[in-house]
């Protein structure tokens, strides 16, 4: 993208306020992280997008250190790129990089839901359906932002549940990327349910039947994620195509003043006497 556009991070008042207050459970740079993390996922925040420290800073009233902070950690996850002088760009996706990815999940993930599936215990499985019914609820109200989270924390919370610190480590490192793959979905509901169908071989320990759905699953991610890219690079293509034509035409309106006056002092006839 040859533009970055700068957006504003939402905010009111009262969110400002507890960012102020020393007391408050939750960190302020845990708190910049899920706003601009949330801002990315709702799509206020789309690929190339501009995260500029200062301006953080002022819009959340709050220091520039736990901007920076945030901004570092979105970073680690692979959800920014950064850029020099204290700002970063929400990540822009190659075809190979999305290919790159479902190669390292077709091998990681399904590892992880089978290891999930035979350590699994009641406490586990609790909370991956608490985690699978929140998506449902989410998927049903049409909340993208919600509905990828859950999705997100559904896949996260099996490699928890796989208790292999190698792999939780690599998949936290590719948290950011996760989620941004998964705001591509836009069928909620069959996402969703892609998930329901998963669970219930995780939950009954059927691994063969586990392996099967996984890798299904992941196939239509990467599929989508990769119909997404295409239409985007169309739209960006158009776009650019558009501006070029319009510099164009704006070149020649400007220069035929130039050419009507140049004609006139050399005494030559002018179009349309």
């Amino acid at each position: 993208m040859d533009s970055v556009r700068q957006v504003a991070v939402p905010g009111d008042g009262a969110t400002m306020g507890r960012m102020g207050n020393a007391g408050s459970v939750e960190l302020e740079s845990a708190r910049v992280v899920r706003i601009l993390r949330d801002s990315i996922l709702s799509g206020q925040r789309r690929s190339g997008d501009r995260l500029i420290e200062r301006d953080i800073a002022d819009e959340l009233a709050v220091s520039r250190l736990p901007v920076r902070e945030a901004i570092r950690q979105l970073l680690a996850e692979g959800m920014l790129t950064a850029r020099p002088r204290s700002w970063a760009v929400v990540r822009q996706f190659t075809e190979d990089d999305v290919r790159d990815i479902a190669q390292v999940r077709d091998v990681l993930e399904v590892l992880v839901f089978e290891i999930a599936a035979l350590r699994h215990t009641t406490d586990g499985v609790a909370r991956v359906e608490a985690v699978l019914k929140r998506e449902f609820a989410a998927a049903g109200l049409g909340d993208a932002a919600a509905a990828h989270t859950a999705a997100a924390e559904f896949h996260l919370i099996m490699a928890e549940l796989a208790e292999n610190a190698t792999v939780n480590e690599i998949l936290r490192m590719m948290r950011g990327r996760l989620l941004l793959l998964f705001k591509e979905h836009d069928d909620l509901i069959a996402m969703a349910e892609d998930h329901a169908r998963i669970f219930e071989s995780f939950a009954a320990r059927d691994t063969a039947t586990l392996r099967l759905r996984v890798q299904r699953h992941l196939r239509r991610g990467t599929e989508t994620a990769l119909r997404k890219l295409a239409d985007y690079n169309a739209e960006t293509a158009a776009i650019r195509a558009r501006a070029a034509a319009a510099r164009e035409s704006a070149a020649d309106q400007a220069a035929r003043p130039e050419a009507l006056a140049t004609e006139a002092d050399a005494g030559m006839p002018v179009a349309g006497e």
